[in-house]
């Protein structure tokens, strides 16, 4: 049952650093559950009971919330190797915290917290492993939220992207990169309508400071941005 999806769930960052064989007497060891949904099924509800966080193992799911008038926003879309749920599996309320539904035919495994804590029967060696990869997952997502603040602390659109942009720039080391986030992730990730994002890269590619095409980014005057984001 598990072989099958060995190579997705290697690539997956709860995973990292393990050899096939080693993950899959683990899963053989925690017995994760495997289930299957359909196009527009409901993955989990807000608000259901928490037994454990998923990762999409084929397909994509939307992670959705209400807002005050009752429409359904997308906070996110997870793909195949992604995780989901992780924030909560360790928190003392356990209940799912957004609503998860399924965009295209897919397959979800599912990983008790309790038993990535716990002790392993059969004392697997990747089970200390699996544990620090959980750790540094939830630390990097915590660090993630904690830059998100910061972006939206500034009050114009311009001075967001500035300031996204040359964290990217200062981590990746060139003017010329790829960005992480595709256009509507961006829009998102900076909490601005897709069509104002748009606009505001446009005029900025128009004033020479950059240049792009779809997630590819020419950074052409450095100093105009560094101005920008302060």
């Amino acid at each position: 049952m598990y072989k099958k999806w060995l190579s997705v769930l290697a690539a997956c960052q709860l995973f990292h650093g393990m050899e096939q064989q080693d993950l899959y007497n683990m899963l053989m060891c925690l017995k994760p559950k495997i289930e299957k949904f359909e196009k527009n099924d409901f993955i989990k509800f807000a608000g259901d009971e928490f037994e454990g966080l998923g990762i999409m193992l084929s397909g994509s799911a939307a992670i959705t919330k209400e807002n005050s008038i009752g429409d359904r926003v997308i906070i996110t879309v997870v793909k195949q190797g992604d995780m989901f749920g992780e924030m909560a599996a360790f928190s003392g309320h356990r209940k799912w915290p957004a609503t998860v539904i399924a965009q295209e035919p897919s397959y979800v495994i599912f990983l008790s917290s309790e038993k990535i804590l716990g002790e392993c029967e059969k004392l697997c060696k990747s089970h200390r492993l699996l544990i620090m990869n959980m750790l540094k997952v939830v630390s990097n997502k915590a660090l993630l939220l904690s830059k998100k603040l910061d972006y939206l602390s500034i009050k114009s659109i311009r001075g967001r992207i500035s300031n996204l942009l040359l964290d990217h720039y200062n981590k990746i080391g060139t003017l010329s990169f790829m960005m992480s986030l595709n256009r509507n992730e961006m829009a998102d990730y900076l909490n601005v309508s897709r069509p104002a994002l748009s606009r505001e890269l446009c005029k900025l590619r128009d004033e020479g400071i950059l240049d792009f095409y779809k997630s590819s980014v020419v950074i052409k005057d450095i100093e105009a941005l560094k101005l920008m984001a302060e």
